[in-house]
């Protein structure tokens, strides 16, 4: 192994967390049981947010970050795990309060592995990566709430033309539902259509004020926006759907009130990805290796080197960044 390796490291400069690449070894690395050499990770909202400062994602510094990594196990202290084990992680606070994925190398615990499913390789492990993860556990979540139906009106998803939007657009269209897509960026609309969808809404749609019970529209959706867009889309579920909400791309508040839910009896359904249980990070890999158009998975993929973070963390966080990013970690 490498004496030295590359790694982005989020530090603190004069009070303000900032990214800049450094060289580790593995004496640097936290004393967790299991040593992964990293093959592929993966550029997320939350990774922009915390390379580019605009949030304050890493709570310890310094930080390794990247949310999700795919690698292949080199040492293990822990039973369940030997070295050429194929292995991948998703959240568990990694870039937060634990280092990540944007390294050469990481040592990591035991708990937070799961093994790459035969389906599919190391690298589309990370074009799906914790936004299409996160895309399937809403799916899980929806269809576990047992009254949406692929006969139903139409399934929306928000943010769409973005990481889990584009995942949850594919996965739904390829399970029979009608999928309405809601983006801001009218150009995307081919490659959305592409991966399914069959009607639009302009964001700007969702994202004004409306009233607490608006006209009943969709029978459930896949939200990664938050505030007003989250309050309008409750508004407008009808008698007994749901929304699977996973991200606040346009803020954490929720001005919104308990008539959809008394009245309507629609259901928020809150989606944790980051300390999911194992069980429920199964059901959802079992849902992209059934359902996953792999034609859809490399539209919507491009692979980057880790030279590029900071511009890519840039472009996230400012929505150019359309579909899934993959980091070569090695590059």
């Amino acid at each position: 192994m490498t004496e030295t390796f590359r790694a982005l490291v989020i530090d603190d400069q004069d009070g303000k967390p900032v990214a800049a690449f450094r060289q580790l070894s593995l004496a640097d690395l936290p004393d967790h049981d299991i040593l992964v050499e990293v093959r592929f990770s993966t550029l997320n909202y939350k990774d922009g947010l915390a390379i580019s400062g605009a949030g304050r994602i890493a709570r310890r510094l310094p930080m390794v970050a990247g949310v999700d990594l795919a690698g292949i196990v080199v040492e293990s202290r822990h039973p369940d795990w030997k070295p050429g084990d194929k292995v991948i992680v998703n959240g568990w606070n990694m870039s937060e309060t634990e280092w990540g994925g944007y390294t050469r190398f990481q040592r990591l615990k035991p708990e937070w592995l799961t093994f790459l499913p035969d389906a599919f390789s190391l690298e589309d492990s990370m074009a799906i990566g914790t936004a299409g993860y996160t895309a399937a556990l809403c799916i899980d979540a929806l269809e576990a709430w047992g009254k949406i139906r692929s006969d139903s009106r139409e399934i929306l998803v928000t943010g769409a033309a973005g990481g889990v939007g584009s995942m949850a657009v594919s996965l739904l269209a390829a399970r029979g539902y009608k999928v309405t897509a809601s983006t801001g960026r009218p150009e995307t609309r081919d490659y959305l259509a592409s991966l399914g969808a069959t009607g639009f809404v302009h964001r700007a749609e969702l994202a004004a004020k409306g009233g607490a019970l608006q006209k009943e529209r969709w029978a459930g959706a896949v939200d990664s926006v938050g505030s007003t867009t989250l309050a309008n889309v409750l508004a407008q579920t009808v008698q007994s759907g749901a929304v699977a909400a996973c991200g606040l791309a346009g803020g954490a508040d929720l001005p919104a009130t308990v008539m959809p839910h008394i009245l309507r009896g629609v259901a928020l359904l809150g989606i944790n990805s980051v300390t999911a249980p194992h069980s429920e990070r199964e059901r959802a890999w079992a849902i992209l290796a059934e359902s996953l158009d792999r034609q859809h998975l490399a539209a919507m993929t491009s692979v980057e080197p880790l030279s590029n973070l900071p511009q890519l963390a840039q472009d996230i966080v400012a929505g150019k960044i359309r579909g899934r990013v993959v980091i070569d970690v090695a590059k």
